[in-house]
């Protein structure tokens, strides 16, 4: 087949099937041959541009600028997990499309949550481990790893968990490792007591405050490591890519990194109770959920500063919501909305 007439298939494959489970058919496409992929990775978007979630790279890279993208997590109480998955309809909790796990690991000084992109090995040996979430003892700190740097020249922060990582999982031009992406703390609640509404503060150590304003850019990873590409066939490469035309908050020292804080809450008289606008994704009251702001910077308060940029909230027992946008990914949000889930004894 003529690769133009070819192209123009491909094309219109993507177009058609443009939601989930249809859209397995284009990552089938792109796992047919080499042709095949490298046109599939040039007609396919990245979430910012098309608002879809296709490859699995796709949870390491930004979500959509205009609009929130719609997802929702399950606890499972029994074996300390917690998977993530996309919504494919209005309901608050459908079958959804898998994207990630996470498991919650008990230490003497602190807690580990390990992120994968395999429900069935949550181990940081995995060739699917993606990085983690550790909390302090008192579980009000919490750090963001990703087993890749989000972008070239981040260092390594060096810990014993660093050998664990499988020899596979990356290449040989990146080392394995912990790259810190995000801090997030937690302060005593607004009403100094045990029940009332948390305080969250988020740094994105990563991601420029800037990329909030019109044109502003936040680092995108292209590729999965090598490690990754002999789970998912799909994006077998000799090294990790990241976009070359998105620089790192590290090229400007005098740009600060993206804060993130949550929204407070309004007091409802005839309710008696905290209260936020989800508008209909949160249909239970917790002190788990919250919604994440920009944080102005010097005291300058813009429109930017108003769009919510990760909302979590309860719908059952043991289902939440997550909506998430630009410029964090849906990794970086699966992480800091793990961080509610654990116990606070300091804050609550």
């Amino acid at each position: 087949m003529p690769s133009e007439l070819l192209r123009e298939v491909l094309i219109r494959i993507e177009e058609s099937e443009d939601k989930w489970p249809s859209r397995k058919n284009v990552v089938a496409c792109a796992g047919v041959c080499r042709g095949w992929r490298e046109i599939m990775k040039e007609v396919v978007k990245t979430p910012q541009v098309s608002g879809r979630i296709t490859f699995p790279i796709s949870v390491k890279q930004p979500g959509p600028r205009d609009t929130l993208l719609q997802c929702f997590i399950k606890r499972n109480h029994s074996s300390q997990t917690y998977h993530l998955y996309l919504s494919l309809s209005q309901a608050l909790a459908d079958d959804g499309k898998f994207l990630l796990a996470a498991r919650r690991c008990r230490r003497p000084t602190c807690t580990d949550y390990i992120v994968s992109l395999n429900t069935d090995d949550m181990s940081k040996g995995s060739k699917t481990y993606i990085g983690k979430l550790r909390s302090n003892f008192l579980g009000t700190k919490f750090v963001v790893y990703d087993a890749l740097p989000p972008h070239a020249g981040n260092r390594m922060e060096k810990s014993r968990s660093t050998r664990l990582v499988g020899t596979k999982q990356v290449s040989a031009r990146i080392p394995p490792g912990n790259y810190p992406v995000a801090h997030i703390s937690y302060e005593l609640n607004v009403l100094g007591a045990r029940r009332g509404p948390r305080r969250m503060h988020c740094i994105m150590d990563q991601i420029p405050a800037s990329s909030i304003k019109p044109g502003g850019v936040a680092p995108t990873q292209i590729d999965l490591p090598t490690g990754s590409a002999d789970y998912f066939p799909l994006f077998r490469s000799k090294s990790s890519k990241f976009e070359k035309s998105v620089s790192s908050p590290s090229d400007d020292p005098t740009e600060g990194s993206l804060v993130l804080r949550n929204k407070a809450p309004r007091w409802h008289e005839q309710l008696q109770c905290w209260c936020l606008n989800f508008h209909g994704r949160v249909t239970v009251a917790s002190v788990k959920n919250f919604q994440l702001v920009a944080s102005p910077e010097n005291g300058q308060r813009g429109p930017e500063h108003e769009k919510v940029i990760l909302q979590f909230g309860k719908v059952g027992k043991d289902v939440f919501t997550m909506d998430y946008r630009y410029p964090i990914s849906a990794f970086q949000a699966f992480a800091i909305c793990l961080s509610s889930f654990d116990t606070k004894i300091a804050c609550e």
